[in-house]
């Protein structure tokens, strides 16, 4: 039975170099993981005056997640932090309180930015949500793409021998890591 993954993509730009990303990943990922997007752009802004009564934008998001075995966060750093809309979604998420959908979820953390230092400050933040929702985080190994023009082709192909490795060694990874938690906290 295969592993089911669920991914966010933390841009909401149709251009966004962080969708191809999550292109060239599931292109590199080892047999077993079968991938579904989870949609975050049409949540409205979360608020605790929703929590009983849940709109169906947000019921879906639950339920995606829910449906998957483990969480794959492929997002850009936005001043520093997570994208408001990734952000909105992990609160609509993890809540009503006592409903958290990331409780105890297999995730890994991964993105891609044109600078230097790729999303590295911006995992650090979205890496502290998660603890606070109790997720599973794959720590090892950190990813921080140095997005350039040309790094890969808009339908996911790695141009760079060294980093399609990589990347490669990084999904091989998070599957080890779903498996490892699975077996402790089975999600079926």
């Amino acid at each position: 039975m295969a592993t089911r993954v669920g991914y966010f993509v933390g841009s909401l730009s149709s251009t966004s170099i962080n969708r191809v990303l999550s292109r060239a990943l599931i292109r590199l990922a080892p047999d077993g993981l079968e991938f579904t997007e989870i949609p975050i752009g049409n949540l409205p802004l979360y608020s605790p005056d929703h929590d009983a009564n849940y709109p169906p934008e947000a019921l879906a998001l639950k339920e995606a997640i829910a449906g998957s075995d483990a969480v794959l966060f492929v997002t850009p750093e936005y001043n520093r932090s997570i994208p408001g809309a990734l952000k909105n979604a992990i609160d609509w998420a993890s809540r009503p309180w006592g409903q958290n959908s990331f409780h105890h979820m297999p995730a890994a953390v991964i993105g891609a930015s044109p600078g230097a230092i790729g999303t590295a400050v911006g995992q650090q933040s979205l890496r502290a949500v998660l603890s606070f929702c109790n997720a599973r985080q794959m720590t090892s190994p950190e990813a921080y793409i140095h997005f350039q023009p040309g790094l890969f082709t808009d339908d996911g192909e790695v141009t760079d021998r060294s980093t399609a490795e990589f990347l490669t060694d990084y999904m091989r990874e998070f599957a080890t890591h779903i498996e490892r938690v699975l077996t402790v906290i089975p999600r079926r």
